[in-house]
């Protein structure tokens, strides 16, 4: 959640500051805000609204010069969306001006000492405090701004990443991360600060990314100085050359991220699988697997932690684990699973699953399963990330950036990792035979042309959309492998129209759902051939006799179901396992245009962000 950029160096800083802030907007926010020092003054712009709003404010009445600023899109939790409350924060001298990405839980207790101390507050907002603390640190003890921000965040309680400036020292930023991602471009003579990459790629392809607990100070000309927060001890920056590119965070002709990410899947997957899955030698390839291999072998049980979409991810394996690979399985939501007192024990394996890589509670939950002991293994989306620095080892997705902040090709490339472990453990294990093995291998090495196919029904998808675009509910239903993908399918309506939408497994409908089906309620049914279909046939039957409105997702050349269903959407045949990959499309592709119909800004939906780095 929200979004930092900055830069010091030889160019104007605002332009390089405000497209920064339009490539993070992905991230979520409701407040924009950015201050740019000429050499002389320090300029303040700060409002409600969407980073346009505050380009149009600022070319109204302020300078846009200077070769140092910072920029900020606030996701707001302390303190109500408004002009007062969106960062950049001055401290009480007007000398010190801060962007903060995270929570300062301890921000009563210091804002009372400080009200104590004469400070006077204008915000609602724990940054305010934070900033004010910094200033009080820096005139009691007399130091410098670097090792004030050091001393005042020994204080703090919370999570944070922050770019510091202050007007008496206006050749550098100072900068510090606990639990939010940072990232620093190297340049000739210059640097840039943001939440990851996308803001600076096209002037450099070199990054540094601060660890947890480390702060940086930054001076155009005299280079980068990273120290440990706690101890003070001097950290070798260690500068990794960036592999994403500038076209890859654009839309590329598509009407939005979200579309154009359901459109890269097929060669997202094949991104995922490539030099892992070997067909012609029937073997699967996995570095993070086969150097911990005892590990995975020996666990009595998996344990997946993950949140969101990344959740249903983790239903899915727990399918493919338990029915192929013969390994018990739990998945948790990592922010139920952090409190709850989890047993945890040095046998186990914990797999976490986040697209960003920094997802806060996820984070928690592999320290919470480290200090027990457990072997933890990441799948994640960016490198770099959070995530890939603190599991003991991993896979990368593949999947390239994800803009859209509803996730579509992460749910995919993730199912698409998780089913390469499992059948690598079911073949070890003796549970699939050769034959069995390579014919798994073939069917998922065909899964993107299967997928490639799925997408062709977007016009038909477009007009089911228009069908049901102003109902206020609608029913997912699906069983085993599918269940989950209701459970997606659900919520991508949810997040991106507005619409209520709850999935259920179809075996459950009788027991409570079924008092909500009328002739307005529309029940999308996954009713592949493949597992339990006399069973979810019957659920339809169901359905209709209750004058519900279905639209099924089915095998190609289904009739059956054709019958019964108001809508049909086809579906290339596969393995059940592998359904899924196949399923989920046309959910995705039903959401996105029901969206668009009822004119909702799809890649940025209110109150969502993309990489939620706060609990």
């Amino acid at each position: 959640m929200c979004g930092i950029v900055g830069y010091i160096g030889q160019r104007e800083a605002f332009p390089i500051i405000i497209e920064g802030l339009r490539r993070l907007e992905y991230r979520g926010y409701d407040s924009a805000g950015i201050a740019l020092y000429d050499g002389n003054d320090l300029n303040v712009c700060k409002t409600k609204g969407k980073v346009a709003d505050l380009e149009a404010k600022v070319k109204t009445g302020m300078s846009t010069k200077g070769n140092i600023g910072i920029g900020h899109t606030r996701w707001a939790t302390h303190g109500v969306p408004n002009d007062i409350n969106a960062h950049p924060h001055y401290s009480n001298s007007g000398d010190l001006v801060i962007i903060h990405n995270g929570i300062i839980e301890n921000y009563d207790s210091l804002r009372k000492e400080l009200i104590t101390r004469g400070y006077v507050f204008k915000s609602d907002t724990d940054t305010e405090v934070l900033v004010n603390l910094i200033e009080d640190v820096k005139l009691k003890e007399n130091l410098k701004l670097g090792k004030a921000v050091q001393v005042a965040l020994n204080q703090v309680i919370g999570a944070y990443a922050i770019a510091v400036f202050d007007v008496n020292k206006p050749d550098e930023i100072v900068i510090a991360r606990l639990g939010s991602p940072l990232a620093v471009g190297v340049g000739d003579n210059e640097f840039f600060i943001a939440s990851d990459a996308t803001p600076f790629l096209e002037y450099t392809k070199n990054a540094i990314y601060l660890e947890d607990e480390e702060m940086a100070v930054i001076r155009a000309n005299k280079g980068i100085k990273i120290r440990k927060i706690k101890d003070d001890s001097l950290v070798d920056p260690y500068v990794q050359e960036l592999q994403m590119n500038l076209e890859q965070i654009e839309k590329g002709g598509y009407d939005h991220f979200m579309l154009k990410e359901i459109y890269e899947q097929p060669n997202a997957i094949r991104d995922t699988y490539r030099g892992r899955l070997l067909v012609k030698e029937g073997i699967i390839r996995m570095a993070g697997i086969d150097d911990n291999i005892e590990k995975f072998l020996n666990a009595p049980r998996i344990i997946i932690v993950a949140c969101g979409t990344s959740w249903h991810a983790g239903l899915v394996a727990e399918y493919i684990f338990e029915d192929i690979a013969r390994i018990p399985v739990e998945v948790e939501y990592a922010s139920e699973f952090r409190y709850r007192n989890p047993v945890i024990t040095n046998k186990d394996v914990v797999i976490a699953i986040s697209q960003s890589g920094e997802t806060a509670d996820t984070l928690a939950a592999i320290k919470l399963a480290k200090a027990h002991g457990a072997f933890v293994f990441g799948v994640c989306n960016v490198v770099g990330s959070s995530i890939a620095r603190e599991t003991h080892a991993g896979a990368y997705t593949h999947a390239g950036p994800e803009i859209g902040v509803a996730s579509t090709k992460a749910f995919t490339t993730q199912i698409t990792i998780l089913t390469l472990i499992a059948l690598k453990l079911a073949k070890l294990k003796g549970e699939l035979s050769n034959p069995e093995f390579r014919s798994h291998l073939q069917e998922l090495e065909l899964i993107p042309e299967k997928v490639q196919k799925a997408l062709e029904s977007e016009d038909h998808i477009k007009m089911i959309a228009n069908k049901y675009k102003d109902v206020r509910n609608c029913l997912y239903l699906g069983r085993g492998y599918n269940f989950p993908v209701a459970l997606e399918g659900a919520l991508k309506l949810k997040e991106i129209s507005y619409i209520h939408a709850e999935g259920y497994p179809a075996a459950e409908m009788k027991h409570g759902p079924i008092a909500l089906i009328d002739e307005n309620m529309p029940v999308i049914v996954i009713a592949t051939k493949k597992g339990h279909y006399e069973k979810i046939v019957s659920n339809i039957e169901e359905i209709k006799a209750r004058q519900g409105k279905i639209i099924a997702v089915v095998t190609e050349g289904d009739t059956n179901v054709q019958k019964l269903a108001d809508y049909v959407i086809e579906v290339p045949e596969t393995l059940e396992s592998l359904s899924p990959l196949l399923t989920t499309i046309p959910l995705q592709l039903l959401s996105y245009h029901i969206a668009v119909l009822l004119g909702k800004n799809v890649d940025q939906p209110r109150n969502l962000a993309k990489s939620v780095t706060v609990e």
